[in-house]
């Protein structure tokens, strides 16, 4: 076994929850109605997806059933419809729990706007009214987000009045979210959480645990006001540099990285902040510029002896053992909850990016790939665990927030290969054939690693921001030997 699937199986996997709760697009006016229910006083100390256990409504859905509106299917085919005001669907959660909100994914929810009211219900005998004239937003593909008074309930019933463009009631998917059963009592203390075994040493700064002689820090400041982020070289990082908002050790000995909304970039071209290292083979070696195939930059093999002869390295891997801590939960859906995790950069086109990102509403994030020609051909995307859809379904094997996870990402010759790694699961490989992206043309196309977190949301709130904790970092490439 390999040091690094050696160091994987060493991890317990971490694991904590984060439900972007942000404000609902649905437009509602909460009712004071009462019922003759007893609160049961279920403790929400976490906010998962209630699994739902049947789907029923009064038998007049047409060819559309009410169990296609909870079989995980996305497709329009597959929901649950019904003509007529005052048609209703109702989910049944098994047990009383407490329910907090609902996430619905409205047949063509992008063009019509839903008109419904939501009741919570112990024995479906008596209703308490959480929701009157809700509207949906009109404007949302994927799910929408319902947020609703906390409630104790077992049933959970949407009743329609038709939408803007007839009298039909049509939903496709639906997920309810609040506390489960064995959350009716608070804990006093939490679950302690395991620090993966890698050796570090909380109380050393970040170059105390890694060898960043070889790198430089891009950070989300501007303290020489030149009106771009900062860069730490690599010597100064390399002896102790630390900044306790954006770059520090962790109470584990993990390196942080964490990046704002707004924050300042790395150049007027920038759309993103970012707190990410930058390959430097050149080791702090400052005659050697930063550009150029030279000892600084790698290349391919497939370039000329010569052209290899020049580089600091040729080809190589990039090696991370990382948690993502925290994703952004506010901004537009094409952006919120997204942050890339690992690069390829070349001369002025990136051959990889690797996005971790989790959904509002979803407790496990998907991982999927880019790979940016720089011949002009389009942009190419890979999913690996889930989809980039921003409407996408949560992914059955995902990765929570907090949870341990190692990639790679290596090149030999014109093929890329991305592998994510977990304990105890299966790997997840993907290949691309960049024969034809043009980097292998002898144009001076120059390559460096970077690591860290880079910010795809500049949409959301300032504040917001992206965070991760990597455990392990290690840069290699053929004719360099450090």
């Amino acid at each position: 076994m390999s040091s690094f699937k050696l160091n994987m199986c060493l991890l317990s996997c971490l694991s904590s929850m984060l439900l972007a709760c942000g404000s609902s697009n649905v437009q509602h006016e909460n009712s004071n109605s009462t019922s003759n229910e007893q609160n049961t006083g279920v403790h929400c100390s976490r906010l998962i997806e209630l699994p739902i256990v049947a789907a029923s409504d009064d038998g007049s859905h047409d060819d559309y059933e009410p169990n296609k509106s909870i079989d995980g299917d996305l497709a329009s085919a597959s929901r649950w419809s019904s003509d007529g005001v005052g048609k209703y669907i109702i989910f049944d959660l098994a047990e009383v729990v407490k329910i907090k909100q609902l996430q619905v994914l409205w047949f063509e929810g992008d063009s019509r706007n839903y008109y419904f009211d939501i009741d919570i219900s112990h024995d479906k005998a008596q209703w308490t009214s959480v929701l009157v004239s809700g509207q949906s937003s009109g404007s949302q593909a994927g799910y929408e987000l319902i947020d609703i008074d906390d409630t104790d309930g077992r049933y959970v019933r949407i009743t329609g009045q038709g939408n803007s463009v007839d009298a039909w009631n049509s939903i496709v998917e639906s997920q309810i979210w609040g506390c489960l059963e064995g959350d009716k009592t608070p804990t006093s203390e939490p679950t302690p959480v395991p620090t993966p075994e890698f050796n570090l040493d909380a109380n050393l700064p970040p170059s105390g645990n890694f060898d960043l002689q070889d790198w430089t820090l891009g950070v989300p400041v501007d303290n020489n006001n030149d009106g771009k982020s900062d860069t730490i070289k690599e010597n100064e990082l390399a002896n102790g540099y630390v900044h306790s908002d954006w770059f520090y050790t962790a109470a584990d000995g993990g390196m942080v990285f964490k990046a704002p909304i707004d924050a300042p970039k790395t150049s007027t071209n920038t759309s993103y902040t970012r707190s990410e290292l930058r390959e430097m083979l050149r080791r702090g070696d400052s005659s050697i510029k930063t550009q150029g195939i030279n000892q600084n930059n790698w290349i391919f093999s497939s370039y000329s002896p010569a052209e290899q002869a020049k580089a600091g390295g040729v080809d190589g891997e990039l090696t991370a053992t990382l948690k993502v801590d925290h994703v952004t939960t506010t901004g537009s859906s094409g952006q919120v909850g997204r942050v890339i995790v690992g690069q390829i950069h070349a001369k002025d086109d990136e051959p990889a990016r690797l996005y971790y990102r989790l959904l509002p509403g979803h407790s496990k994030g998907s991982i999927y790939l880019a790979h940016e020609p720089t011949n002009g051909n389009s942009e190419q995307w890979y999913n690996m665990i889930g989809t980039r859809s921003n409407s996408a379904a949560e992914p059955a094997d995902g990765i929570a927030l907090g949870e341990v996870f190692s990639y790679s990402i290596k090149v030999t010759g014109h093929m890329l290969t991305v592998t994510i790694y977990r304990d105890g699961k299966a790997d997840v490989v993907q290949t691309v054939d960049m024969s034809d992206s043009g980097f292998h043309t002898g144009t001076d196309q120059y390559m460096y690693f970077k690591a860290g977190v880079y910010n795809q949301n500049n949409s959301g709130d300032p504040n917001d921001f992206v965070q991760a904790t990597f455990y392990r970092l290690h840069n290699t490439h053929s004719g360099y030997d450090h």
